[in-house]
């Protein structure tokens, strides 16, 4: 599965800033750990409360959806910073169990039922080097240079992006 030409232009525009950062430096800092309700700013607590109580959303549960101008914001604060957070992994790009592009989502089931969670609780996640999903379900952490990019993909909106460096499973 691949994504669309505008897609591929957004992904590539969103991480073309992170790609000059020095590797070195990179591989010296010390990743901030992130939890979800980091990533929503103070003002977008409504959005967190509302997500908590949700659980895991089965298809049609939901008859309305978030308060857009809400669940749309994001924080700037981890811009350019290496991040570790956990999720699960929706593949957008693979090849068999080889996954190069997705979604790292909070919560079982984001992207697959309807609908996707509000865009900043939504990373596209790219990786150079392939990582062997073990399945659609499958927690992981993901270790990498962090970003807001507002991109669409054909699953949802997304409110950041994550340049991969390391994949692995949840412990």
């Amino acid at each position: 599965m691949t994504l669309s030409r505008r897609s591929m232009l957004i992904r590539s525009t969103a991480m073309a800033g992170y790609a000059a950062l020095p590797t070195a430096l990179l591989a010296t800092e010390e990743p901030i750990q992130l939890n979800w309700s980091d990533l929503v700013p103070q003002s977008g607590g409504q959005t967190l409360a509302k997500l908590r109580e949700l659980g895991v959303i089965q298809h049609g549960e939901l008859s309305t959806p978030f308060d857009q101008e809400t669940s749309g914001q994001v924080t700037k604060k981890y811009d350019g910073k290496v991040v570790r957070i956990p999720g699960y992994l929706v593949p957008l790009e693979y090849d068999g169990e080889r996954v190069t592009a997705g979604l790292l989502v909070p919560y079982v089931g984001a992207c697959v039922h309807v609908p996707p969670p509000p865009p900043n609780q939504l990373i596209f996640v790219t990786s150079p080097t392939p990582y062997e999903s073990k399945g659609l379900f499958e927690p992981v952490y993901i270790t990498g240079m962090f970003g807001t990019a507002a991109a669409t993909t054909q699953l949802a909106e997304v409110g950041y992006a994550l340049s991969a460096d390391k994949i692995e499973p949840y412990t």
